[in-house]
């Protein structure tokens, strides 16, 4: 269900009403907090003040953009309790995700982490709790059972998945629905540059089973902004990546260009074309990462224009070599 005029789509199966676009807080978190060596500050840089991500929140919220992706992982806690903080009072829609550590799990952990993810985000419910990643050395029937306890308590109003392969959403999807619950979502990396989702099924699992796709990275961590060239590289780890190297950087500034070319018909950024683009994709939401005010007024505004088909005929056959 949308309502196109609040610019309000359901997730998944459920009531849980989220913005066409959300906020992604991988960096968020008080600076003094953060860790040094965290993988945010690695891959984008140092973290943003306070005000800054009070800024982003405010600038969002002010424009409709009402839905939250955040994680126990990110800074070991600090994003959620940044979060927390900020949005006490405010009407939104949180997401976050267990494990809080990468290898030091296990699936019966599931309960106290999400305890202490509660805690942090000062909250008595989370909108939607996801499971991080596949790992392994966790059941995902297990994980399913332990979640949909999790709904039945009131702990939790969804349940989603991130990283899941078609065939892990379908084992996630039947548990669930011997409790009655649906599959909310699946969060997985989708762009302009990485259009896996729509060759290894992911996407038409998605739409077959009735579960929202969560975009994460649909900028390519910045490729696709048209703010870099090759005199003018992103800070942090991003700039030795392969986008910024060699013949691939080149294939990625020929698709920015003719974002750039396409933007300025509706007097927008390369980067609001690019995420324009995977809003009109079925049962997508992307959540690109914001740290400040203008960032978010920048993303916000992907919600007052649309593609005609032509421009978006354009973009599939400039950017059909990224489905592989």
């Amino acid at each position: 269900m949308e309502d196109k005029r609040n610019n309000l789509i359901s997730l998944g199966k459920t009531n849980i009403m989220v913005s066409r676009i959300g906020i992604g807080t991988l960096t968020w978190g008080d600076p003094a907090e953060s860790r040094t060596l965290s993988s945010p500050r690695i891959a984008y840089g140092p973290a943003g003040s306070e005000k800054d991500q009070s800024e982003a929140l405010e600038v969002s919220l002010n424009a409709g953009i009402n839905f939250i992706d955040t994680a126990a992982m990110y800074g070991l806690g600090a994003s959620e309790r940044m979060i927390g903080k900020l949005t006490r009072g405010k009407n939104v829609v949180i997401a976050t995700k267990f494990p809080k550590y990468f290898f030091i799990t296990f699936t019966r952990s599931l309960p106290e982490d999400l305890r202490e993810s509660l805690a942090r985000l000062q909250r008595t419910t989370v909108d939607l709790y996801q499971v991080h990643y596949p790992f392994p050395w966790l059941s995902i029937p297990g994980m399913m059972r332990l979640m949909a306890d999790a709904v039945e308590k009131g702990k939790v109003r969804a349940v989603g998945v991130s990283n899941f392969s078609a065939r892990q959403m379908r084992m996630a999807h039947k548990i669930l629905s011997q409790y009655g619950i649906p599959l909310a979502s699946n969060q997985v990396e989708y762009s302009l540059l990485h259009r896996k989702p729509e060759t290894d099924g992911v996407l038409e699992t998605c739409r077959e089973l009735g579960v929202t796709l969560i975009a994460y990275m649909p900028l390519s961590m910045g490729a696709l902004t048209g703010k870099y060239d090759k005199k003018n590289k992103p800070e942090g780890m991003r700039k030795y990546l392969g986008f910024y190297w060699g013949k691939k950087f080149q294939k990625v500034l020929q698709l920015v260009n003719l974002l750039r070319k396409i933007g300025e018909k509706y007097s927008k950024s390369p980067g609001q074309v690019a995420l324009r683009w995977l809003i009109e994709q079925e049962g997508v939401i992307p959540i690109p990462g914001v740290r400040n005010g203008r960032q978010a007024e920048h993303n916000a505004g992907v919600l007052s224009f649309s593609l005609d088909k032509a421009d978006r005929d354009a973009i599939e056959h400039a950017s059909v070599q990224w489905r592989r």
